[in-house]
């Protein structure tokens, strides 16, 4: 009889952790985002826009699947593919890694993207979406080119802590946290109280026809994975309203 217990709670444990959501903790049970919210106030704003939150096992989407150029938004795959890369994840980086990284993320410098793509080549990219789950992805030699969407985007800011090295997670997070202020727009206007913050934007050549961020909301163990991507504003600077309001209505009330 004992014997017969044992295997059931077994069975009971079994079926508890497949049931957990994989890459941290939702965010809330009782919260979800107001994608009604944001999705109206979009419908009066100029311009194509369209979002997509992960929380949990849970998608929420405003054209989620819209297939756009990501401009500077590929620079956190390009970090992750190179990180990720052969020997690289064995060692410590060197100090002209870390500037490279540094310049590619926190003050988004195109040149030493450039230089990070040639380093892990043609195939890094498409390689690193095979490899963990980012469906779609469209590879361009011209790296502002590389075209994906929200749903895809936003899984994979949420899985991002588990898809990079451990030797090299900390770091990483670090630059993706400490943007430099010129560019904390948007999202950056609007982290949630409780919250870390870990984002990227995308911006082109600063006309407004791409204006773009995707984030990483952590709080202990829970995780938010968030992409909004805007074409054809007027202008940057009407861009960046757009992503803010966005960002702000989609986590309104997001406890702390």
């Amino acid at each position: 009889m004992r014997s017969v217990r044992q295997a059931i709670l077994l069975l009971f444990c079994l079926l508890a952790f497949a049931a957990a959501p994989a890459g941290g903790a939702s965010a809330n049970p009782a919260w979800k985002p107001h994608v009604n919210l944001a999705r109206r106030w979009a419908g009066t704003r100029s311009g194509e826009i369209s979002f997509a939150v992960v929380t949990g096992g849970h998608r929420y989407m405003f054209h989620g699947l819209r297939m756009d150029p990501m401009a500077s938004t590929v620079k956190v795959m390009l970090m992750t593919s190179y990180l990720r890369s052969r020997p690289v994840r064995r060692r410590n980086l060197h100090p002209g890694e870390r500037r490279l990284i540094r310049r590619m993320i926190r003050h988004s410098d195109d040149f030493a993207a450039t230089e990070i793509r040639n380093r892990i080549g043609h195939s890094g990219l498409p390689h690193l979406a095979r490899t963990v789950g980012i469906h779609a992805f469209i590879y361009s030699a011209i790296w502002g080119e590389c075209r994906s969407n929200p749903r895809s985007q936003a899984g994979f800011m949420r899985r991002l802590p588990d898809l990079l090295p451990r030797r090299h997670r900390r770091f990483a997070l670090r630059q993706l946290n400490r943007i430099t202020p010129s560019q904390r727009w948007g999202i950056g206007r609007v982290r949630p109280h409780g919250w870390r913050l870990y984002f990227k934007g995308g911006w082109g050549s600063g006309s407004g026809a791409v204006d773009h961020q995707i984030a990483l909301l952590r709080r202990g163990r829970h995780r938010i994975g968030l992409s909004i991507q805007t074409m054809n504003n007027p202008s940057h600077a009407y861009g960046k309203v757009t992503l803010r309001g966005v960002a702000a209505r989609l986590l309104r009330g997001l406890p702390g």
